[in-house]
């Protein structure tokens, strides 16, 4: 390729050890097109990959007994994941009672633990077991997109139960009139779609990568489904995906806990119904604000991570990482188990399920709240 006859004075030059100098483009006119060339060289160049023993899987070097541990361990979290989140996915929407907008939140955020259990953790279980991904690069970025789509949404979800039960134990009078099913159907559609776009449109369009250097070799090369977060889009992602939501959360549940115990003073003086209704929203409250914290607990170290990461120079290790990333998942573990412990209406749910009593006809009007919950 000749230099134009009219040359700036201004010239790039770039150099290939291979092909020797390769061409000369004017600055800043046709820069876009001489990044173009260099990615388009970069790629149609052949690699080097003994280093990464051609992107086969070696052998692992963990004993057969640690690895059918540690499946053993990851299977039973995924079978709590799948099926308690299942369990609670079927009570919510079979019986009639449990129709409310909070409900119905719980009810999508329980899909998307499903989600994250049914199509996420059992691949994520291979690559961390067997330190390889066995599932091709197109499958990588699927499964990665999903998982942090999923995630995201989870985050989400909480901020939604959190603006719910704020109008519930702040504004109770109002509650009714703010928080409506289609104002729920809103929050649900923002809650899965803007999560959505985010994941798919960096992980596809390979954004989180730009800049770092040797990353087309390990992609070319690695046979470990590599995603690495750059400076800009690990601090975007850290800040939009999970510290802003997180904060707003907190703030609200502040102010959620801070007017229960203005009520707790006065509720003596309500009358009764009122004085129900306000301590089952209380209790509400404080339920899900358990479930926040785990989740808070949980994703920070991970989210804190991808973060860091690329200020050094993406030195954490590759099982600290996979460790922060599980310890992430188990929060989609533990939601069932806490809906289990604080909900009596879920115990009796899950048992009228495994019964087989949803069969039969009507039931779905059963009442699930005892005398003692409803008083």
């Amino acid at each position: 390729m000749n230099p134009p006859s009219t040359l700036p004075h201004v010239i790039s030059i770039i150099f290939h050890p291979h092909l020797g100098c390769v061409a000369s483009q004017t600055i800043p006119s046709l820069q876009n097109e001489l990044s173009h060339f260099k990615r388009t060289l970069f790629k149609n160049e052949t690699f080097n990959c003994s280093e990464y023993e051609n992107g086969s899987c070696s052998e692992s070097e963990r004993p057969l007994g640690i690895r059918a541990a540690i499946y053993s361990f990851m299977a039973g979290a995924i079978f709590i994941t799948v099926f308690g989140n299942l369990t609670m996915i079927i009570s919510i929407s079979y019986f009639k009672q449990l129709h409310t907008p909070t409900n119905f939140l719980i009810l999508s955020m329980a899909v998307t633990d499903f989600l994250l259990g049914f199509t996420i953790m059992p691949y994520s279980m291979i690559r961390s077991v067997e330190n390889c991904w066995y599932f091709g690069l197109t499958f990588c970025k699927i499964h990665y997109s999903f998982d942090l789509m999923l995630s995201i949404t989870s985050i989400f979800h909480l901020c939604s139960v959190a603006i719910d039960r704020f109008y519930a134990v702040c504004y109770p009078l109002r509650y009714s009139t703010k928080m409506t099913i289609p104002v729920i159907k809103r929050l649900l559609l923002l809650c899965w779609s803007v999560p959505g776009a985010f994941a798919f449109g960096v992980v596809f369009s390979e954004a989180y990568a730009d800049g770092i250097e040797g990353y087309d070799i390990l992609v070319a090369c690695s046979s470990s489904c590599p995603v690495m977060f750059n400076k800009l889009w690990g601090t975007t992602l850290f800040m939009a995906g999970f510290f802003t939501p997180g904060s707003v959360m907190v703030g609200i549940y502040g102010k959620i806990f801070a007017v229960s115990k203005k009520h707790s003073r006065a509720i003596n003086n309500l009358p009764e119904n009122q004085n129900n209704q306000m301590r089952k929203d209380k209790k509400a409250a404080k339920t899900l604000g358990i479930v926040m914290g785990v989740f808070l607990l949980c994703w920070f170290p991970c989210f804190f991570t991808i973060l860091l990461d690329p200020f050094l120079n993406f030195s954490t290790p590759i099982v600290l990482f996979d460790a922060l990333t599980w310890f992430g998942y188990f929060n989609s573990t533990c939601n069932p188990l806490i809906y289990g412990f604080f909900y009596p209406w879920f115990r009796r749910a899950l048992k009228y399920i495994f019964l087989g009593k949803i069969f039969s006809s009507h039931f779905h009007n059963t009442n699930l709240f005892t005398q003692k919950e409803t008083e």
